[in-house]
């Protein structure tokens, strides 16, 4: 009986061991949303952020609109714009959330764009001028229009507190320059007349604002009372040369969604390398130093950076050995690890008679300016590994130098994910004994220091948070052809056009539709579309539409009408998706009497990340007092912490590290 009990035992034991080994959670291959927060700096990390930091129960309409104006003021600063190429208008980038994070600055149509942006995403109508050498928008509230200048830094309250729009400006200054003579359009009359005060004797409409210094300069000192007399003379872009109404035009859904992984490290920085993405020379934020020359008035608003843009890095150094990369991985197909059969290189081919795949996405917030692909190939006897490159969702690749060869290899990714938020690379291993040793992915890229959560003197406090585990599969993209070459386009995301005309994306004959494919990793939980367009009749107009059983039936979300004059933006979301749902045809479907044009789509599919979850997060700050080296480092092992950091004199904030805690 002994031998017998002896037996059960081990069987017992084994089982025991099999299902413990079977129930044993896997660790989360990705983190999502992570966020650090400083209680300096409002979290301007996404819409939604936005609005809960600056738009407060009980504000009134006003109170709302100038919420928007400060944001922008705060967010932004008056420079030659980034150029993503991704908007009909210019090429500018045109998303507030975008503009705040990435790049902190852009000209006077991208301050616009923000302002209409936010300004209805806090529920007020918006809207834009084109006056004389300016763009300046209008928020309305109380029955009227009222200018909201946050590119100038400037706003023109009336007599009666009432903040004036931009007719009621002109008319003002119309009527004081017909009672003095001379000073219309006479820079060097107007630059005299308004110092020492004197600008306080112009136009009364300009008289109670507080934005002028006393020698009549605006807050950067870049602009003047006299620069406002002309630009609101009346003149513009319209027709005879007036001032007129102009859209500009926005996208909408960007949000900076930190995602790491293991092996993955994310810095982002309060310097710069003079790295840009700018064509030419950079922008003069480049160098300029937060409160000295045109960013004097920055610290006023609460802007704690040493500068305005910054360089930073995402490296992912992929655990292959350990296997830890299979969850994130978009493909593995015939790959085994060291991890499993104990054998060489790190991974492998585990069938020579059939090729292995993988397929590894590299999604950013921030936009790269440059990569390099580093790996260690095995190559068996009549091996290979080639390289492909796609930065269209995986619709396209691009094939990479193959390698016949074992050894150490190395790719400049510069002229392919040069202004790119978003592509994947795809290895395909061939033959008995091929793989990879290691395999490094890296990046510059650029962000704006402003939003880093910053440290003052004294106490900081500092919150974590890792939010939802989402990520987003993105189609932005331009309709015209200037951008060809240089970013993607609509045509490289394969729509089926049907009456419809490129480039410009215009209606050819009553109806048209323009139908794209987007599809996620994981399940989809939320679809949001939308664009810049044009229709010049009241009854043309694009609805939009969306289908969940590949195109048997459409569901219309919203409809983007006419009149719209020069352009109108307008963007839907729905959530009401089927579960399991990985796949959506999105469709801009187009009437017209007149015309009806779009031009550019923005849409974002969010989505479950497969093997997404909370891991330890580690949190590294950098930063100098008195010249002197300090670090504070910090694992957060919860979801949401809250910790503090003290400083005892005026930090000097250098960097701010997150990766996953080994």
């Amino acid at each position: 009986m002994f031998p017998h009990r002896l037996r059960l035992a081990s069987i017992l034991a084994i089982s025991a061991f099999a299902v413990s080994a079977a129930d044993k959670p896997v660790a989360p291959a990705v983190v999502s949303h992570i966020k650090v927060l400083s209680d300096k700096i409002e979290d301007v990390s996404s819409l939604d952020a936005w609005k809960k930091s600056f738009i407060k129960d009980g504000m009134t309409d006003e109170q709302k609109g100038l919420a928007v104006w400060a944001t922008v003021v705060k967010f932004r600063h008056q420079e030659p714009p980034p150029q993503e190429y991704l908007r009909g208008d210019g090429n500018c980038v045109h998303d507030p959330i975008k503009t705040f994070n990435v790049y902190g600055y852009g000209m006077c149509c991208c301050a616009s764009s923000n302002i209409e942006a936010l300004g209805r995403y806090a529920g007020l109508k918006a809207r834009a001028w084109g006056i004389t050498g300016h763009s300046v928008p209008e928020l309305f509230w109380d029955n009227s229009w009222h200018l909201l200048d946050a590119s100038l830094i400037c706003y023109f309250p009336k007599a009666d507190g009432k903040i004036a729009g931009v007719e009621e400006i002109q008319a003002s200054i119309a009527d004081w320059c017909a009672k003095n003579p001379g000073y219309k359009g006479n820079d060097a009359k107007l630059r005299a007349f308004m110092r020492s005060g004197g600008w306080r004797k112009g136009p009364d409409v300009l008289s109670h604002t507080k934005a002028y210094d006393d020698n009549g300069w605006l807050p950067a000192a870049t602009h003047g009372w006299y620069s406002t007399m002309q630009e609101y003379d009346g003149g513009g872009g319209g027709q005879g040369n007036k001032a007129m109404n102009f859209e500009y035009g926005y996208s909408q859904g960007y949000e900076v969604n930190i995602q790491l992984r293991p092996g993955e490290k994310l810095s982002r920085n309060w310097f710069n390398k003079g790295l840009h993405i700018n064509e030419g020379g950079g922008p003069g934020c480049l160098n300029e130093k937060v409160g000295t020359g045109q960013m004097r008035y920055a610290p006023a608003f609460g802007d704690l950076a040493p500068g305005r843009i910054g360089n930073g890095t995402l490296e992912y150094n992929v655990p292959l050995a350990s296997g830890e990369f299979r969850g994130s991985a978009l493909a593995v197909e015939n790959l085994a690890c060291k991890s499993d059969d104990n054998a060489s290189p790190a991974v492998h081919v585990k069938d020579a008679a059939s090729p292995a795949t993988l397929i590894v996405r590299m999604p950013s917030c921030y936009v790269y300016l440059a990569g390099e692909l580093n790996y260690k190939a095995v190559v068996g006897d009549g091996g290979q590994i080639s390289v492909a490159f796609s930065d269209n969702n995986g619709l396209d690749w691009k094939d990479l130098p193959t390698v016949a060869a074992s050894g150490e290899q190395k790719v400049d990714l510069k002229p392919l994910v040069f202004r790119r938020y978003d592509y994947r690379l795809k290895f395909t291993l061939k033959g008995k004994g091929t793989g990879l040793d290691a395999l490094k992915i890296s990046h510059d890229i650029q962000h704006s220091q402003r939003p880093l959560p910053a440290l003052d003197k004294g106490s900081n406090t500092i919150t974590f948070n890792a939010g939802t585990q989402e990520g987003t599969i993105v189609i932005d993209a331009g309709a015209g052809a200037e951008g060809k070459g240089k970013q993607l386009t609509i045509g490289d995301f394969h729509p089926v056009l049907e009456n419809v005309t490129t480039p410009g994306y215009v209606l050819s004959k009553e109806q048209g539709t323009v139908t794209l494919d987007i599809a996620t990793p994981g399940d989809m939980t939320r679809l949001q579309m939308g664009a810049f367009y044009r229709a010049r009749d009241e009854k043309d107009g694009w609805d939009l539409q969306v289908s969940f059983d590949d195109g048997k039936t459409f569901k219309t979300l919203d409809r983007m009408p006419g009149l719209t004059g020069y352009g109108s933006t307008k963007y839907a979301t729905t959530t009401e998706i089927p579960t399991g749902t990985k796949k959506a045809k999105v469709r801009y479907a187009g009437t017209q009497r007149t015309i009806a044009m779009l031009q550019n789509v923005c849409i974002h599919a969010d989505y479950k990340e497969p093997a997404g979850g909370f891991r330890p997060v580690k949190i590294t700050y950098l930063w100098d007092e008195n010249g002197q080296p300090k670090q504070d480092v910090h694992i957060a092992k919860q979801e949401t912490e809250t910790y503090t950091i003290n400083c005892a004199e005026k930090p000097t904030m250098k960097s701010i590290v997150l990766e996953l805690a080994e």
